[in-house]
């Protein structure tokens, strides 16, 4: 495919099929397609026969499980539809770029290298290069000797119809077989005009030589007299190189623009050491694993479950859970965060990041599609294939513009021909430069290689987005909902304080509860490990920062953790379960009262509320339906939330903090962070949050929601537009449109800019290449323009475009 035309064309005959819906991206030439249960593959590779072109099925290696929503009746969902892929112009003439298209994964979550050559449409530049170096060689001379009259000799025009054949018919043959394709399906194409404007100068050039066989045996006359000449074989090789010209340096300026999206799908690592039996280990014999036998194997071999040993220099194979050692981590590469990150046992690492110091044994969790990496590259794959509101405009003008510009074309030529009277030269000139000036390709390339720029360099900052919709709608948002913990505040709470209030059954037995490794601080408070060991234990099945503060802290004491049993987790509530017969509860509300058969008592209150009040976040333990204690915890400020939220105000955008967090502590943060006291809210369960959100909607607000828990997946799905943190959840990455795989809020600015930016790259892009057409047009009817330059012009506008788009990979460098 070359151009807007081809796009439209394939669309169309997909479009035919009852029930099918295509999307065609030009750069990836890929289709994109949704089908009812009833139409097959065949029939779809038929309809794409029927517009010229040839394709074929390929399974996504990004493709994620079948959903389990129920889809349109009678329609496949839209994750499991196969991606189609055009494979070249039917018989696969010079420039396509049939042949290489089994779609492969060669390593889980790496790059589908099929999907990389892709990232140009049309001819190649290993294709575009010789013919490219050929039409130069041999146009330079007909052009000199055709318009410089002191270089002339005597029958000049014969060696001028002998240089520019083979730069008509060799090296602009990839237009037109192009155009003859596409004139047998009953269309046309960019390279229909292309074609046509070519071949009619150099034919009626020919025609007149051979006519008039001594036309060129004098020489002389001068610059004036060789204006007006009627052999136009320069032109016909002059534009044909130029056009070349423009194809190679827009293939070599998209393949940078898509040098982001390969780099990711390349990312991971080659291989992987398994430690076979290492659960059988003697633990005490040394570091685990030191005895057993180490088994390199290639990456894509590595099964969920399989433990693996990553030394300091090395990549992470796959998604994994650290078993034992410590290390800094870097995952600058698919987070854009400089900084290494400390991991050590019980911590998540994924896959492609670089291990830079200790020794870590891991146990992988996700392999090939389901890894981060994989999911990473799916999403970004996604966001560049589809296509924005915006450009559906420009859809809509190619579908007629080939046509009409013929038409134009046609219209020019007769009317010069009546008014000069009857002279063909001046005729065919303003004819030739309206085909050539006519530019559907700048259309074609406006909004997907914008995407691919925009979404490639927002993957290297660690910024997934979802969609081209998305760029849209971030312009319009004016409100981001932010909450607190792990958005604003670190997320990584630390146990504060243990209060018991009594712990009934348990001081008569303590044994029964607490099994103390005696470690400092274990005997010394009896009654707090009592409390902290049972709310530890219950917490151990939660994924909230609470929760993980209250286990950190118990196991900081030396506190061994009994099993939990019927566990059950309350959103925004807390958690209860049972431990070694006793039930317990830990939280706030709902949960503890419910636990309690009643409201707490007011003598209690007043001590949470004091914990509360000197800026801790306070929870309730309840053991077998009597009060058992408070335990606080605290959060800090991330360094960066107040400058990304300056940032935000900049941009527009009213931040609002809400969180399920005391007032005073929301209060605090608020005030750290530069959000006015009145946009605090405070104590809020996650349904309250969608609330918050849709209270905004209802006054007009457009709403962004900032979350990365899963207690903020229903607010995230509410908003106009959720952006989950990437040390959040699962769930919550999937509510979101967009996710920042750090954990700092300026990605999220990042993001919100980098968005907009790639948005306005995008309109800036339609916007010139529609006014291209619109002046340069009328400018070659009217005669004012030599078709030499339309021919320059008219490679200039796309190569334009496309360096235009590549402006966004050089954001935040």
């Amino acid at each position: 495919m070359t151009c807007a035309s081809c796009v439209g064309r394939v669309e169309r005959k997909l479009g035919k099929i009852d029930g099918v819906e295509a999307s065609v991206n030009l750069p990836l030439e890929r289709a994109t397609v949704t089908a009812p249960e009833g139409v097959s593959d065949a029939e779809l590779i038929a309809a794409v026969e029927k517009a010229g072109y040839t394709a074929r099925v390929r399974e996504d290696p990004h493709a994620r499980p079948a959903v389990t929503t129920a889809p349109t009746p009678g329609a496949e969902p839209t994750a499991d539809a196969g991606a189609m892929e055009d494979a070249g112009h039917a018989g696969g003439p010079a420039g396509s770029s049939t042949g290489h298209h089994a779609a492969r994964g060669d390593r889980p979550g790496h790059a589908d290298h099929d999907h990389v050559n892709h990232l140009e449409h049309g001819p190649r530049e290993d294709v575009l290069r010789p013919r490219l170096i050929g039409a130069a060689l041999l146009s330079l001379p007909v052009l000199l000797i055709s318009m410089v009259p002191a270089l002339q000799f005597p029958h000049w025009g014969w060696a001028a119809l002998a240089l520019s054949a083979p730069v008509v018919f060799w090296a602009a043959w990839p237009f037109h077989s192009a155009a003859v394709r596409a004139g047998r399906h009953g269309s046309s194409t960019m390279d229909t005009l292309v074609s046509v404007g070519v071949l009619v100068s150099w034919g009626y050039s020919a025609i007149e030589l051979l006519l008039d066989p001594g036309m060129t045996a004098h020489v002389g006359g001068g610059m004036a007299a060789m204006m007006h000449h009627s052999l136009y074989f320069e032109t016909a090789a002059v534009i044909t190189t130029f056009l070349l010209l423009g194809r190679w340096l827009e293939a070599r300026a998209k393949r940078e623009a898509g040098a982001a999206l390969r780099a990711l799908l390349d990312l991971g690592a080659a291989q992987a050491t398994l430690l076979p039996g290492w659960d059988s280990a003697d633990a005490g014999d040394g570091p685990s694993g030191a005895r057993l036998a180490e088994r390199v194997v290639p990456a894509e071999q590595v099964n969920p479950g399989d433990v693996v040993v990553v030394r300091p220099g090395e990549k992470v194979p796959s998604d994994a859970v650290v078993l034992e050692g410590t290390s800094a981590v870097d995952a600058s590469l698919l987070t854009g965060e400089s900084v290494p990150v400390e991991v050590g046992p019980g911590d998540e690492v994924t896959g492609a990041t670089l291990n830079t110091s200790g020794r870590l044994i891991a146990r992988v969790t996700r392999t090939g599609a389901d890894t981060t990496l994989a999911q990473m590259g799916r999403l970004v794959s996604d966001a560049q294939t589809g296509k924005a509101r915006v450009a559906r405009l420009a859809d809509r003008i190619s579908a007629v513009f080939v046509p009409v510009v013929l038409a134009l074309a046609v219209l020019t030529f007769a009317v010069w021909l009546l008014v000069t009277g009857g002279d063909v030269a001046p005729a065919l000139r303003a004819g030739v430069a309206v085909l050539v000036i006519a530019c559907p390709c700048a259309l074609g390339l406006a909004t997907p290689v914008g995407l691919l720029a925009g979404t490639g360099r927002a993957s290297q900052l660690g910024i997934l987005i979802r969609g081209p919709e998305v760029l849209e709608d971030t312009r319009t948002v004016d409100t981001l909902v932010l909450d607190k913990t792990g958005t604003v505040t670190e997320g990584r709470m630390r146990l504060a304080a243990v209060r018991p209030v009594s712990v009934g059954e348990a001081e008569a037995s303590p044994d029964a509860s607490v099994r103390g490794t005696g470690a400092p601080g274990a005997a010394a408070h009896p009654a707090e490990d009592r409390v902290l060991a049972l709310a530890a234990a219950v917490e151990t099945g939660s994924e909230h920062p609470i929760a993980r503060a209250i286990v950190d802290g118990a196991r900081e004491r030396g506190l061994d953790l009994a099993a939990v049993q019927d566990f059950a987790s309350t959103p925004g509530g807390g958690v209860t379960g049972v431990v070694e017969g006793r039930r317990v509860a830990v939280g706030r509300g709902s949960v503890v009262d419910d636990a309690l058969g009643g409201p707490i008592p007011a003598e209690h209150a007043e001590a949470f509320a004091a914990a509360e009040s000197a800026g801790a976040t306070a929870v309730w333990v309840a053991v077998d339906g009597r009060l058992a204690g408070i335990v606080s915890v605290t959060d800090t400020v991330k360094p960066s939330s107040a400058a990304a939220i300056a940032r935000l105000k900049d941009l527009g955008l009213r931040p609002l903090l809400v969180t399920g967090d005391n007032a005073a502590v929301a209060a605090q943060v608020g005030a750290a962070v530069g959000i006015a006291p009145e946009d605090v809210v405070a104590g809020v369960r996650p349904e309250d949050k969608v609330d918050v959100v849709r209270r905004l909607q209802a006054e007009g607000r457009v709403v962004a929601m900032v979350g990365d828990g899963v207690n903020d997946a229903p607010a995230l799905a509410a908003a106009d537009m959720g952006i989950a943190m990437g040390s959040g959840t699962d769930v919550a990455r999937e509510a979101a449109q967009i996710t920042v795989l750090g954990d700092d809020l300026d990605q999220v600015v990042q993001a919100l800019e980098l968005s907009r930016r790639t948005l306005a790259i995008i309109r800036m892009n339609l916007f010139w290449a529609f006014a291209y057409n619109v002046l340069g047009i009328p400018i070659a009817a009217l005669g004012l323009l030599n078709p030499m330059i339309a021919g320059g012009a008219m490679a200039a506008s796309s190569v334009l475009v496309v360096l235009n788009s590549l402006r966004l990979t050089r954001y935040g460098r």
